[in-house]
């Protein structure tokens, strides 16, 4: 017998109790974000490859290292979705959506896939939930999806966040500052490792988000762009602080936060968490002004955040998970029943109850054995004519009644004695 195949490294199975919790955070997702006037939407699992290369950036790990990339059969080059901000651009311009009233806003949980090492939490193929405001470029945008992004995470069970907050100012500020950090980094370039200094020229900023530790100490003494951001730059900072202070959302100041895709303008920010280990970060994102022009559209505003399923489970601890309610359980007393109990549990579950019908044809001491697992509120047990018995498993008390009168009594919750 040959060896079984088993599923590729990196990627997950969502089995029984794991696709409840997953669910369960969904569900959160939905009300707290459909609250806030957010509208679900779900893009394609692969785009042109342009999209991406185009918009996170041709230096960015993703795109050198990460993308899962392939020429279809018609010699167009597509790429599985990396992430979600791009694609939801994307669709907001084809679809006509900029000339809805503004800001559009947008939100998904979907799969999204990356070449990179596995490790806890993090997986080639991935779920993420995601929002998008695109439209308008008021501080109260970015204030608003941190605050709902809080509230989700709260919702899920995760409990000692950390807030990062920074900004990266416009991509004018951006320019300048880009290239006192290069002579920076040229004047260090002994002393940060191999692949700061590999890339630095292309993407500097990127030498603040490396984990060897020389590198980390060499870059507590460059330069930081936040002191760098003047004039509506810092007006803009400064009104998404106030606007956190003033609902008491905690935050702390981190000059050294930079995103990994190059799109991202002014605030930029991550949810932390400690029970992540070194990987803390379990939601993170920013404001992209620029994104939506760089794929052909008009000057566009926009903000967002994304944060991983698996991540938020990893750091939730017990999600509570409400068992699926059994109404009815339809027990089957004989091969020849079988007919009738099928018309009864199809005939309930049009009634609206939740039902589960015997499908192994066990002994009819282990139906009932099933039944009780279940948490059944009643176990109906089906011969070949009438009358059937109807069981309520609290009660214990047990009546013989024609098949056609189960589901009324159930529905109306009539005595059995």
């Amino acid at each position: 017998m040959s060896a079984a195949i088993q599923a590729p490294r990196g990627t997950l199975d969502v089995l029984g109790e794991d696709a409840a919790r997953r669910e369960a955070v969904e569900a959160h997702a939905r009300r707290i974000l459909s609250a806030a006037g957010y509208h679900r939407i779900e893009t394609p699992a692969f785009e042109s490859t342009e999209l991406f290369s185009r918009t996170v950036g041709e230096t960015s790990d993703i795109v050198q290292k990460e993308m899962y990339t392939f020429t279809d059969a018609g010699g167009r080059s597509l790429t599985l979705r990396p992430e979600g901000t791009a694609p939801t651009c994307r669709a907001y311009l084809e679809h006509g959506m900029h000339k809805l009233p503004q800001p559009v806003k947008l939100w998904y949980v979907s799969t999204f896939f990356r070449a990179e090492a596995p490790q806890k939490g993090r997986y080639r193929q991935f779920w993420q939930v995601g929002a998008e405001c695109i439209g308008s470029g008021q501080p109260e945008v970015d204030a608003e999806l941190i605050v709902v992004l809080a509230e989700l995470l709260q919702a899920v069970g995760i409990r000692d966040t950390e807030l990062h907050l920074s900004s990266l100012g416009t991509p004018e500020t951006r320019a300048e500052y880009r290239e006192e950090l290069i002579a920076f980094l040229r004047a260090h370039a002994d002393e940060v490792s191999d692949e700061v200094r590999a890339r630095f020229e292309q993407n500097p900023l990127r030498a603040f988000d490396a984990k060897d530790s020389a590198t980390i100490q060499t870059m507590q003494h460059a330069p930081k762009l936040i002191e760098r951001l003047t004039g509506e730059d810092a007006e803009h900072f400064a009104s998404v602080q106030g606007l956190l202070d003033e609902v008491g959302l905690a935050y702390t100041v981190d000059p050294t936060l930079v995103r990994g895709l190059d799109y991202y303008t002014r605030t930029v920010f991550e949810f932390k968490s400690q029970a992540l280990g070194a990987q803390s970060t379990v939601g993170a994102g920013g404001r992209y002004d620029g994104l939506i022009a760089q794929i052909g559209g008009p000057d566009t505003p926009g903000c967002g955040w994304a944060s991983g399923v698996e991540r938020m489970l990893l750091s939730s601890g017990e999600i509570p998970v409400a068992a699926p309610v059994v109404d009815l359980y339809v027990a089957v007393a004989g091969d020849r029943a079988v007919p009738r109990a099928f018309r009864l549990a199809c005939d309930a579950r049009r009634a609206g109850l939740g039902v589960q019908l015997e499908l192994s044809r066990r002994a009819l001491r282990r139906q009932l054995t099933q039944a009780d697992r279940l948490g059944a509120r009643y176990v109906a047990i089906v011969g070949d004519s009438d009358p059937a018995a109807l069981r309520e498993m609290a009660s214990g008390e047990q009546a013989e009644l024609e098949l056609a009168g189960v589901i009324p009594t159930i529905l109306r919750g009539s005595r059995l004695t």
